[in-house]
């Protein structure tokens, strides 16, 4: 008999849209040519040892951002095939959430508050539906980049630069 895991409200919210996953596979791409860095795909981030109740979070076990960026030089976690591992305890540099279209952004910006307080160094919001990055090198220190705007989104904090139109598959005529 097989037993099933009932998904969680907030889980369920961040299923991914057409748009979600395509700018998530994208993100991930363009990240991954970033030698200095090692990416994750919605790696499960061990905070089941911190009081979350400050920022007001429904999880007590784990957080898991669409995407994860570890410094090579910093370590980062080596996946072994014969002992693979659920949660990670070890915070990334970067951590990327791209807001679905039944999420809220005061829910991400609550796990932000989260992610800056664990020692995460940078954070990005990714909007979909208005083809723009936010990146947070603090809770209230942050950029906006548009691909109206904005040729390509810049990381200070991590010296990452990508293309805005690569990201959302956009060609300037």
């Amino acid at each position: 008999m097989t037993n099933l895991i009932p998904i969680e409200p907030e889980e369920s919210q961040d299923m991914g849209s057409l748009n979600h996953s395509f700018t998530q596979a994208r993100l991930t791409t363009l990240l991954s040519h970033e030698e200095r860095f090692t990416t994750f795909v919605e790696l499960s981030l061990d905070v089941s040892q911190t009081d979350l109740t400050p920022f007001g979070l429904k999880t007590k076990e784990e957080f898991k951002p669409e995407v994860c960026l570890y410094e090579i030089v910093s370590g980062y976690p080596e996946p072994d095939p014969q002992d693979d591992v659920l949660r990670v305890s070890q915070m990334p540099t970067l951590a990327i959430e791209i807001i679905s279209p039944k999420q809220s952004i005061d829910d991400i910006l609550s796990k932000f508050k989260a992610y800056f307080a664990l020692g995460i160094k940078s954070c990005w919001l990714v909007t979909p539906a208005f083809e723009s990055i936010t990146v947070y090198s603090g809770f209230r220190n942050f950029k906006l980049f548009d691909v109206r705007r904005d040729a390509e989104v810049i990381d200070d904090v991590l010296d990452i630069h990508l293309p805005l139109g690569k990201i959302f598959r956009k060609v300037k005529t």
